[in-house]
């Protein structure tokens, strides 16, 4: 009989060495990663337009001869900086009639913070072992997809760490902080 400890810790079982340069490093060398597509609301075109791009959008997917996988991930809006900003131009305008539409949109602002607002990004990931054939790979994903009128990407290792987060806790955002008693 064998005695497997069971950890605890998400980490244990997780088969990844490292996220580096926007790739996912498995145990086993396998390489993860892949191009972040910009979303582009398309149904404000018109319909020849729309029916252009899904029809050049249909053409990059079936040029794709490997495995990959298309990922939806929600990222929490950080407008704190735009925040930031407004209560400093608040603080220093002095016409009543611009610090009121200035007071409108930060609380409009506060709003977005206080309702969990999130973007949806979308990714197309592979695996692949060889680094040459990586970049090459995601050279060709971005430039089929600006042919599809889409703009992409590589992804960033914030990216991988966004999608994993999505995918190990169920779509809940991670945050850490004091433990208070």
């Amino acid at each position: 009989m064998s005695t497997t400890s069971r950890s605890k810790y998400t980490n244990d079982f997780v088969p990844i060495k490292s996220i580096t340069n926007g790739v996912i490093i498995c145990e086993n060398n396998d390489k993860v990663t892949g191009v972040k597509i910009s979303p582009r609301n398309i149904f404000i075109l018109d319909p020849s337009e729309q029916n252009l791009i899904i029809n050049n959008l249909r053409n990059v997917y079936n040029m794709i001869d490997y495995e990959f996988w298309i990922i939806a991930a929600d990222r929490p809006v950080d407008i704190t900086a735009y925040l930031s900003r407004l209560q400093l131009l608040y603080n220093s305008e002095i016409n009543p009639v611009r610090r009121k539409l200035i007071m409108e949109d930060i609380n409009k602002a506060n709003m977005f913070t206080t309702n969990n607002v999130v973007d949806t990004e979308f990714y197309l990931l592979f695996k692949e072992k060889d680094m040459d054939k990586i970049q090459k790979k995601i050279r060709s994903l971005i430039q089929n997809f600006a042919s599809a009128q889409l703009v992409a990407t590589q992804t960033s290792n914030d990216d991988l760490r966004i999608i994993l987060d999505n995918f190990l806790n169920g779509g809940s955002t991670t945050t850490f902080g004091a433990v208070m008693s």
